[in-house]
């Protein structure tokens, strides 16, 4: 029985697996008759309409799936076999020591002079000749020829640089020789200025200079200059522009190209986020000894050729018509390509074709500007840009859009994506900084009368569930449209439950700590942290005008000036001083206030970190009477401020030193600062030039700073006259000498009068030259200047002749 249960047992196992295999069989047939009948239908649907139409959905199929019967774009393929990165083959194992060997001297550039260092640059590009572009592609020679480009000469980099043309698509993809390329399009941009001064070298001489080439001059073949190298490397780039934009090593050189061909800051220090290099990349250079290129030309706006305000036009326009629907799309959320994208349209938003039907931004948001926005709503569109608001790189996107579009277009996207979805979209861990660029970029007062209305009522849930950034973001556009700022202070009080008079002074408390008026009475102040969303929404608020700015300053003064001096101290408190002494919003007489407030303490601030910040701020805002009362309180506690880098500093910014020597010359030239700073002041404002604020730390007691320079005349005459002093100088050192010489010998007495007598001589015909040119040039400047009378008094005529017997009794003494 046992045997045969057990084989009973197997045969229905297997009879259920059988059984299990004919019902999946039945239920593959079925659901391919279903497929097969989806596709009749949409074969029947476009035999009939003509248009492509997406088989219906079920409730059990997934959100997001692959139509593989909706017609496919080139552009949408993979188009990796398009372009192959360059190869070359390895590189000379030899070539590749010897320049692992020169990396340590282009490190440490310690030459004995610029020739030296010619030599040796010289002696590289002889040795690597003819192997160019075979270096380029490999992994350390590529990181060591970006460091050899940094102190190569202009004709140089065109050289190289014009060696790269022949194959410059294969060299962008590639993962290391495009590094090379953008080094060389970054030194292309500093030297394009030089070149258009036409200020560079000739290109045979300096050729000949560089190489040793055994080709005569006359068959020389002629470098492009940078600028036709910048051109051709775009007319390279155009036709592939697409496909570069979606490869990660290519899509860097493009954002450089695009910068460099509108004259844009390329490497913004103020702004870390217009950097062109990762993190990642700037920590492995770092790494490596090779900082990126940080030039100054780089980092503000540069004057550019014609051609390339017209080579960027048609680059955009091209571009811009060539790049599909699909393909468009896909960049935005594309973590390589949405920042070419976004540049792109960053640069095309000033030309009159960028809000057009059919033109690169209506493809990238899905046909929004040809349907007319609200007029014609579209399910697919709404659901595709939703999806961008909560994307990590979707959302960066749709902050430049808000930026760049016409106040039309941005009404449009507001009312549909935004408008009733406030509180959603601002507490989203990513939607909320799209807000906040919808929020600070409002285009009139209506828009933003409108954002406030719907976002004050939450404001207190913003500020207090970490999302300040919003409120701040109403309050800097309110700053920019003069506007709306009585209604954010109204919310703001509600959202800290300050609703008395008295419960509103403590206003800089409540926004500082970010913390509501009933928990503020309860807590201990002095534990209190600073919050620093808090400390920037009153920086805003102090750039409000008129009585948009009063709530905050009268919170300050009605607080006790010791805790306004412990802020005094800390990061986020300063910054809040700072700028209640620099803000252009402000009256002067209220900057004097809060500057005499801390009176009797500014040698303590000095020497603190922070407080440092506040002593420049009240310097910079006050007059010469409080000038000199700082001075005379950091003189108080000199040697401490001496035993301190932060106390010399202040000391030298104010001057002290030369206070103390000469304080009328130190007031003068305080009241040379203030005038200059009155004349410009409709240009600079209250903005004042460091360097004319800043004594030399250690001044001569004779050199007077307000003394004007000399005029070309009175120039003259002081040279002449201390070269007189000087020679009688030396006449008397002479003298001297030689009366020692006689009460020692007589002998050398005889000699020594001899020889001096003659230098005497000699020197006494370059002294009348010398004081005849003074008499003339004094006789001339009369001549221009007065009208002389014809009975003028002999007084002049007597001097002359005083000096002419002076003169006598000189050359007698000096015989």
């Amino acid at each position: 029985m046992g045997v045969e249960g057990k084989r009973k047992t197997r045969r229905g196992k297997r009879g259920g697996e059988s059984k299990r295999k004919e019902n999946d069989n039945a239920n593959g047939s079925n659901k391919e008759h279903h497929d097969k009948q989806q596709d009749d239908d949409v074969v029947m649907n476009e035999a009939t309409t003509g248009e492509y139409i997406p088989p219906p959905m079920e409730s059990k199929d997934p959100l997001f799936y692959y139509d593989t019967n909706a017609p496919q774009d080139e552009e949408s393929q993979d188009p990796l076999d398009k372009i192959s990165p360059a190869s070359y083959g390895l590189v000379n194992p030899d070539l590749q020591k010897y320049l692992k060997s020169c990396e340590g001297m282009l490190d440490d550039q310690a030459f004995e002079s610029a020739e030296d260092r010619d030599i040796f640059i010289n002696n590289v590009y002889s040795e690597m000749k003819n192997f160019e572009l075979q270096l380029t592609t490999d992994h350390e020679c590529s990181r060591i020829l970006e460091k050899l480009f940094r102190i190569s000469s202009n004709y140089q980099i065109r050289r190289f640089f014009s060696l790269t043309k022949e194959d410059t698509t294969r060299l962008v993809v590639h993962r290391f020789s495009s590094h090379t390329i953008q080094t060389l399009l970054l030194l292309s941009a500093i030297a394009l200025g030089s070149e258009m001064r036409d200020e560079t070298a000739d290109d045979f001489t300096e050729a000949a200079a560089n190489e040793e080439d055994d080709a005569p001059q006359a068959i020389r073949t002629k470098l492009p200059t940078f600028e036709e190298l910048i051109l051709s490397l775009t007319n390279a780039l155009t036709d592939q522009w697409s496909y570069m934009m979606a490869n990660e090593y290519a899509s860097h050189i493009l954002r450089v190209l695009l910068l460099v061909l509108a004259g844009k800051p390329i490497e913004d220090q103020k702004n870390p986020k217009s950097a062109i290099k990762s993190k990642r990349s700037a920590k492995y250079m770092e790494d490596r000894n090779a900082a990126p290129i940080s030039h100054r030309v780089l980092g503000e706006t540069r004057p550019v050729p014609e051609s390339f305000g017209r080579a960027l036009d048609e680059l955009l326009s091209t571009v811009g018509n060539a790049m599909s629907d699909y393909s468009a799309r896909s960049s935005t959320n594309s973590v390589v390509g949405s920042p070419v994208l976004q540049l792109m349209l960053e640069l095309q938003a000033p030309k009159p074709n960028f809000e057009q039907p059919g033109a690169l931004l209506d493809k990238c948001l899905m046909g929004l500007i040809t349907d007319g926005g609200a007029s014609k709503p579209n399910a697919r569109r709404n659901a595709y840009i939703e999806m961008m608001l909560e994307d990590v790189v979707g959302s960066h996107f749709l902050q430049t859009v808000a930026r760049t579009v016409s106040s039309s277009l941005f009404q449009i996207f507001y009312q549909q994506f935004v408008a009733g979805k406030i509180r959603r979209l601002a507490f989203h861990p990513i939607a909320n900084f799209v807000v906040q660029s919808v929020f600070s970029c409002a285009k009139n007062k209506q828009q933003l009368d409108t954002m406030v209305k719907e976002a004050g009522p939450m404001f207190g849930d913003l500020l207090f569930k970490n999302r300040p950034g919003v409120v701040r973001a109403l309050i800097d556009s309110s700053v920019r449209l003069q506007a709306g700022y009585k209604e954010i202070i109204r919310a703001i009080y509600s959202g800290l439950d300050a609703n008395t008079r008295e419960e509103r002074i403590e206003l800089i408390n409540l926004l500082a700590f970010l913390i509501k008026y009933p928990d503020f009475v309860s807590a201990d102040y002095n534990t209190l942290p600073f919050k620093i969303q808090g400390s920037l929404i009153i920086q805003s608020i102090l750039q409000l005008p008129g009585d948009g700015q009063d709530p905050i300053l009268e919170s300050f003064f009605g607080q006790d000036p010791a805790r306004m001096y412990s802020w005094c101290k800390d990061p986020s408190g300063s910054r809040i001083i700072e700028t209640i002494l620099a803000s252009m919003q402000i009256p002067t007489r209220t900057k004097r206030m809060v500057r005499e407030q801390f009176s009797g303490h500014y040698a303590d601030l000095a020497l603190d970190r922070c407080g440092s910040h506040i002593v420049d701020a009240a310097w910079k805002t006050a007059d010469i009477a409080f000038k000199e009362s700082i001075v005379l309180e950091l003189l108080q506690k000199e040697t401490q401020l001496q035993d301190s880098q932060l106390g010399r500093i202040m000391l030298r910014n104010c001057g002290a030193e030369h206070y103390k020597r000469r304080a009328d010359q130190w007031r003068e030239r305080e009241r040379g600062l203030e005038r200059k700073k009155h004349m410009f002041k409709d240009i600079l404002g209250d903005k004042l030039v460091l360097n004319e604020n800043k004594a030399p730390a250690s001044e001569p007691a004779s050199e007077n700073p307000q003394t004007k320079a000399p005029t070309k005349k009175n120039k003259r005459k002081t040279n002449e006259t201390d070269e007189i002093d000087a020679l009688f100088k030396k006449t008397n050192k002479r003298v001297v000498s030689i009366d020692l010489n006689r009460q020692n010998t007589q002998a050398t007495a005889a000699a020594d009068t001899e020889a001096v007598h003659k230098q005497g001589a000699e020197k006494d015909k370059s002294l009348d030259a010398v004081m005849d040119a003074i008499a003339g040039t004094k006789r001339k400047s009369k001549k221009k200047n007065k009208d002389k009378s014809t009975d003028e008094p002999p007084t002049s005529k007597k001097s002359k002749k005083a000096k002419e017997e002076q003169r006598k009794q000189r050359r007698a003494f000096t015989s």
